[in-house]
């Protein structure tokens, strides 16, 4: 149920669009933290200085990855985001214009050249006291942060894809969560708003994905298909294999796991199968979904897969965000616009590392319970038999 106190996103383009600060957090959950956020194209010594005196977190500029390319600013570590997966470039000053770099004007003359489509990496340099981050092609559709928040906002109030953020915190210290940011916001006489309703606004709007292929998939229990997804961002392409048509309730494993890999295995009927795993718990409930999003920068394509059946291509390890230290995700945009074109609605979700969705709503998808998986077989006579092998010819 929607909070009287939380403005519609029109409203919040409008702030942006006129240059005023407006507060976004995740969800309507009473732990949620949140920030201010204003386009870098508005900057002014005295809303930095808001930021500092009243936001009291770090000021990062969040910037398109184009935009990020054109200013030739490397990634902080290119090994890793940070533990919210947040990814920071190197902190920048401004070349010109600037004293020690740290005041609000210095840091608004900074943030003026970020924003600026001119600027290149000449005019900056590093490291400073300005933080910029990446934001994610897709924005908030692709993942539910912060960071993509404040580029879809001035993006879409017309202004240059970048914005300034801020987290809230409290006078004693503390993070500023769902009670005292609407205090906060009647104080200052500022808009409020959830990432959950830009997602929400963006999709009825625009996909980031379009279905390319769909054929039965051979097993001794009809009703199994297999999908084909390709993102139009960057074309990488997402199996789905599904025991449908979804109606109501359906399990569901999401998974960004190399696909040859689990096919493989479950070939070979590995033991701790997830793949095997899933196909036989769905098949007990009768409808859902085994999804493999690709989250290789590489765009591996699936044809190619199939073509070279044995020679798959498969991610490295580390490219895969399934960190098991993770309580919580935002980066699952993709496949959850997939779940929702093959009907999902409510999902009990098959995983052994439960993590709380951030913002998943939005998308009008909503997890009931999380189930672990079960290695377990019928036994021999009774288990369900798939031609998996058929999958590789599809």
């Amino acid at each position: 149920m929607a909070h009287s106190k939380i403005s519609p996103i029109e409203e919040l383009i409008e702030e942006i669009r006129v240059g005023r600060m407006v507060v976004m957090t995740d969800d309507e959950d009473r732990e949620n933290e949140g920030d201010l956020i204003f386009a870098a194209d508005k900057v002014s010594p005295e809303l930095v200085n808001f930021m500092m005196r009243y936001g009291r977190g770090l000021i990062c500029v969040p910037l398109s990855s184009e935009k990020v390319k054109t200013l030739g600013l490397g990634a902080m570590n290119p090994a890793a985001e940070d533990s919210m997966g947040t990814a920071f470039t190197l902190s920048v000053d401004a070349m010109k214009g600037i004293s020690t770099g740290i005041s609000a004007f210095d840091r608004s003359r900074t943030i003026e050249v970020l924003a600026n489509a001119s600027s290149q990496r000449s005019d900056l340099a590093v490291p400073g006291h300005v933080f910029p981050l990446i934001a994610k092609d897709g924005g908030v559709l692709r993942r539910a942060g912060h960071t993509e928040a404040a580029v879809d906002l001035a993006k879409l109030a017309g202004l240059s894809p970048a914005g300034v953020i801020c987290e809230i915190v409290n006078d004693d210290g503390t993070m500023s969560r769902l009670p005292d940011l609407l205090r906060f916001c009647s104080e200052h006489h500022l808009k409020f708003g959830t990432i959950r309703d830009l997602i929400e606004y963006r999709r009825k709007k625009e996909k980031l994905v379009a279905r390319v292929n769909e054929a039965a998939m051979s097993s001794d229990h009809s009703g199994w298909s297999i999908l084909t997804y390709q993102s139009v961002i960057d074309s990488a392409e997402h199996v789905a294999l599904v025991k449908g048509p979804i109606t109501g309730t359906a399990l569901a494993r999401v998974t960004g796991a190399c696909f040859a890999d689990d096919v493989m295995d479950a070939i070979r009927k590995k033991p701790q199968s997830q793949l095997l795993a899933a196909l036989r718990m769905i098949e007990r409930e009768g409808q859902g979904v085994i999804l493999y999003v690709n989250q290789s920068s590489k765009a591996i394509s699936m044809a190619q897969n199939i073509q070279n059946k044995n020679k798959w291509v498969c991610l490295p390890e580390h490219e895969i965000s399934e960190s098991q230290n993770q309580t919580e995700l935002r980066d699952y945009g993709i496949g959850a616009q997939i779940l929702k074109d093959l009907g999902c609605r409510e999902l009990k979700i098959m995983t052994n590392h439960p993590r709380k969705l951030i913002s998943l709503e939005g998308h009008g998808l909503h997890v009931l319970e999380t189930i672990a998986f079960d290695f377990s077989s019928d036994g021999a006579q009774t288990e369900p038999s798939f031609n998996l092998q058929s999958i590789l010819s599809f």
